[in-house]
Order: C-alpha cells, then sequence, then structure tokens
C-alpha cells in the first residue's frame, strides 16, 4: 500500500485521546518508507495539528468529515461548506431543543457559553433517574468532548450569522446522553436535502454539506497525489469512517470498532488501547522492506 487513511478518536488516539509511542514511532517509519499517512477525522484540522504539534509528525489532514482538506504544512487544499441559511436553521432547531453542540469553522469550534451546563444537566437527569448506576463512562465521554483545542464560546447561534460575520461552517456536531434525544436529532435531519448525517462515536449524530465525507475526500486526495485507490489502506471505528472504508484496496476496522463496520471491513485490527494503528502501519512497513 502506497497511502494509509487513518481516523483518530477510536483509531489512533487511545481511550484517554492519546497518541502512543508506537503510534507516533510507526508513522514516523512509514513515512520513511514512503507510505502517504493521511488523518482523516471528524475534528478540525486546528485540533489536529495541536495534537501532532510536539511529534514532529506533518501530514495530510481530511477534517471536518471530509469538508475540508489541508496540506502537510497546513495550506488549504480542499473545502465545502454547509449553505448559510440551512445551518442557521439547524443551529436554531438545536437551540430551541436544548442540544449541545458545536460548529467548526476555520478557525475555531463554536460552541454555547452554556454548553459545560446542557451536559452537566442531562447527567444530573440520569443519576436522579438510575441513582445506583455508574456514569464515570458518561463522564469520560463529556470531558473528552470538551476538551479539544480551538473553542470558542458563544451566547447563540445567532452571533455565527450576524451581518459582519463571514464565517464558513464545515461540520455541526450535535451531543446528548438522551438516546431518544439523538434519535430526535436524527429523525429531524436524517432526510433534509443536501446533508451529510454521520455519528462517529456512541453520543452525537454531525452534519455536513452533501459534497463532504471522508470517502469523497480522500478520493480528490488520491486524485491529487496520483496514488490509486486500490493502493490505499483505511482504518476506522465508526459510522463516520464507512464512507472511505468502502472505496479503499484494503480496509481496517479497530477491535474496539461498531460491530457493522467490522462486517464490512477487509480485517479486523487490534483495538485502540491495543497500538491497532502501529501493527496495521508494521505489516504495510515489512511489505516494503520485502
Amino acid at each position: 500500500m502506497r497511502m494509509i487513511a487513518l481516523d483518530l478518536d477510536g483509531t489512533l488516539l487511545n481511550s484517554e485521546s492519546k497518541v502512543t509511542k508506537a503510534s507516533i514511532d510507526a508513522i514516523k517509519e512509514a513515512q520513511e518508507n514512503g507510505i502517504e499517512v493521511v488523518i482523516a477525522t471528524g475534528r478540525a484540522s486546528f485540533d489536529v495539528r495541536e495534537i501532532f504539534r510536539s511529534t514532529g509528525i506533518k501530514t495530510w489532514i481530511i477534517s471536518a468529515n471530509g469538508a475540508v482538506i489541508h496540506d502537510p504544512e497546513g495550506r488549504l487544499y480542499h473545502s465545502v461548506s454547509i449553505d448559510r441559511e440551512k445551518a442557521k436553521g439547524i443551529l436554531q432547531w438545536l437551540e430551541e431543543e436544548n442540544y449541545y453542540y458545536e460548529v467548526f469553522s476555520d478557525d475555531a469550534i463554536f460552541t454555547p457559553q452554556n454548553g459545560r451546563e446542557l451536559l452537566d444537566i442531562e447527567l444530573d437527569r440520569l443519576r436522579s433517574a438510575n441513582p445506583a448506576a455508574d456514569l464515570s463512562k458518561l463522564e469520560l465521554a463529556a470531558s473528552q468532548q470538551l476538551s479539544q483545542n480551538g473553542y470558542a464560546y458563544i451566547c447563540s447561534y445567532r452571533e455565527l450569522f450576524e451581518a459582519d460575520k463571514d464565517i464558513n461552517v464545515y461540520n455541526i456536531l450535535a451531543f446528548s446522553f438522551h438516546k431518544e434525544k439523538l434519535q430526535k436529532g436524527w429523525k429531524r435531519f436524517e432526510k433534509e436535502k443536501g446533508l451529510t448525517l454521520v455519528t462517529s462515536a456512541e453520543h452525537n449524530f454531525e452534519l455536513e454539506h452533501i459534497d463532504a465525507s471522508k470517502g469523497l475526500a480522500l478520493e480528490k486526495l488520491s486524485q491529487n497525489l496520483g496514488i490509486p485507490l486500490s493502493e490505499t489502506a483505511a482504518a476506522g471505528d465508526s459510522q463516520n469512517d464507512y464512507s472511505m472504508l468502502k472505496i479503499v484496496g484494503k480496509s481496517f476496522a479497530m477491535g474496539n470498532a461498531r460491530e457493522d463496520i467490522k462486517e464490512m471491513a477487509d480485517e479486523v485490527a487490534p483495538a485502540n488501547d491495543e497500538n491497532g494503528v502501529a501493527h496495521i502501519l508494521r505489516h504495510f512497513i515489512d511489505q516494503k522492506k520485502v
């Protein structure tokens, strides 16, 4: 394989949202052996660069679930944003329904000033309903969601659409611990024309332009670099990875992946907490050395 696209959360990042030394070393060795490593994530590109800042690693970055592509030097190569009026309508509904949300733009992730409070209220309701329940995993999910780099806080979505603002909206993420609330949001947007609706984790759903997906972005990058998709691999764990896993020459689901992703992938790799990505990369590096 000449290129590999790697999802971040649940794939390259472990359950503590860290890149292990084993993975860092494997990425560097893969690059030294001529393998083009691409990060393909729902996160923002500036967040990805911060994650890798101390490692010395530079890669192509497909961010916002395929809505944006940056080259290894951080230069914008491609982007497709949600229509402003459509984005405004989405955010109006999410705010009226009291969802925690994030708006991914060029330089910031905009989120409500009361975002943590919204999540705390949901957790408190779950505690009241199930006093004996262990909510530590949910608390960890909340802290991980709030630990990204580049947040900018707003009182209301309306601030993003003021006359003097010219903000590109690439991705809108909604987060909730209540399954019924997530299902309500999914039902509200699943047939919305002009949008891609995906989920990247148990407690969210995400919206992008219909022409934005990890698969479409990887296909565009493949053409630009002259590396056929047949000579490209991809690794992921969630539903938003499906579009890229289905088009590559070799697809890997992580051991911690959703069952439907495991079923469609060519191979199941060790879990993210078992350095699964390093395992995949070592396999391709060994092939290069033969």
